[in-house]
Parts: C-alpha cells; structure tokens; sequence
C-alpha cells in the first residue's frame, strides 16, 4: 500500500534574490495509511508553510508532493480543490463555521460541493454528528455551542467526504486543557477506526499524542520519535543527514 503522504526535497521560497526567504529547505517525509502523525516546530520554524502544501492550500517552489498516489504539483486552481475537497479534510483552530447554518448545514456543506445528494447528504451528516456525540444539537447555531463542541462539528464536517487524510491545525489551541483533551481523544478514537491524521502543532505535550513526531526547525525535518526519544537526528534528504533510528527501527532513505 503507498503512502498517504510522500514528499521529495521540498521547498518553498518566498521573494527573490537578495530579498528570498527559504520557507522550507528539502523536506522528505512519508506518512502511511491509518498513522497519526505529529508536525511540531516554532513559529517561523515552516511548519505551517508544509500544513499548507501538504493541503494543497500551496504549491511548493520546488520538488514533488505525492498524495495518495496522485502527483500534486502542476495541478491547476480547480484541481487542486478537487483534492482537498475529495482527499483531505481539514481542521482548524477557529472552526470556521458558518454562523448562521445549522450544525447539520455546516456538516453537509463539503458533500454539497461533492454534488452528494440531499438524503444521503443529511444520512451522513447525522452519522457522523452521532460519532462526534453531538445529534441532539443538529438543528442548533454554532453561537449556541461551546468551544469543544464547535471543534466536534469542525471534526464531523473535515469527514463528511469520507476524505483520505484529515489534516488538523492547532485544533484545541482555542480550547482550555479539559475541552482540548476531550478533542485529542476523538482523535485518538477516529485514527483507531483507520482514519490517517496530521496534526500540526507548537506544543510537545499535545504532539506526544500521536503515533509519531516530525520536528520541523528552520525549514528543515527531523525525525522526533516520542517525547522519550534521544535528541532528534535528520531525516535523510536534509542537508548533514546523518544516522537516523526513530522509535527502536532505522528511518528509510527518503521517508520517516
């Protein structure tokens, strides 16, 4: 089976000349199917950069994004929002709902660009507010919900397209500690069910989550392991790549 996520010396440079910003310098990582992967780094490390071409929010300014089998880069405007809107669900830290739909409109809302129909559309959308625990407030405004409950329907809406990867931006970085850990753990609940995630996020605490970390510093990759790991060591492709063992098995030249 290919991997979900492959990229090859990616980069992205912002300007040029003397007035370029290298964004990201040679990124190579794989994520597999069903793994739950951790993006973490500094503001100003790129991390946010890679979210958004692994989104297809971006396009490198040089080497190959490879999602799902498919050859990202080259891809025009509308094909791009073909993927995100058929492979990759995402969620953000400030839910992006719409205010005045319904929880079940805000769900249904992906399958409607889909051209899914009206009843499958509303079936669906009522399955998966059962999963995220919250079918008693489908008719409700998102401004009569909580917080963590807005990031639940921001949850069930990144699945409406039964999507390829679901791609988390800081989820719970709006969320006090409770409500964050409650959101962590429907995502611990939906990679158990074979649903691939990336989370991004700057807090180690919130990274230990995952299956698996890639430390991203000063545009480059590193592969992090657990919070228990030896300090982390680049991953092959990067420049001074050196030994590479992550979570007690050596990395595989071009992946993490």
């Amino acid at each position: 089976m290919s991997p979900v996520i492959q990229t090859h010396s990616l980069t992205k440079v912002y300007g040029t000349n003397g007035q370029a910003v290298h964004a990201l310098r040679g990124i190579d990582i794989s994520v597999e199917p069903g793994e739950f992967v951790a993006l973490i780094g500094p503001s100003g490390s790129g991390k946010s950069t890679l979210m958004a071409i692994l989104g297809c929010l971006d396009s490198p300014s040089d080497g190959r994004y490879v999602l799902d089998g498919h050859e990202v880069q080259g891809l025009s405007g509308s094909e791009l929002a073909r993927i995100r809107n058929e492979k990759i669900g995402f969620v953000f830290q400030s839910y992006n709902l719409l205010p005045k739909a319904s929880i079940v409109r805000n769900v249904e809302l992906p399958m409607l660009y889909a051209g899914v129909g009206r009843k499958e559309r509303r079936e669906r959308a009522m399955e998966l507010l059962v999963k995220v625990g919250l079918e008693d407030k489908a008719l409700k405004l998102p401004a009569t919900l909580s917080g963590g409950q807005k990031q639940r329907v921001a949850v069930a809406r990144a699945l409406a397209n039964r999507p390829t990867l679901l791609l988390a931006d800081e989820p719970t970085g709006a969320l006090d500690s409770k409500t964050g850990a409650e959101v962590l753990d429907l995502f611990r609940e939906l990679n158990a069910q074979g649903n691939t995630l990336v989370l991004v996020t700057h807090d180690p605490s919130i990274a230990a989550q995952a299956q698996r970390r890639i430390e991203i510093r000063d545009g480059e990759a590193y592969a992090g392991g657990t919070l228990e790991a030896p300090k982390a060591s680049k991953i092959p492709g990067t420049r001074e790549a050196e030994h590479h063992v992550e979570l007690g098995r050596p990395l595989l030249a071009g992946g993490v």
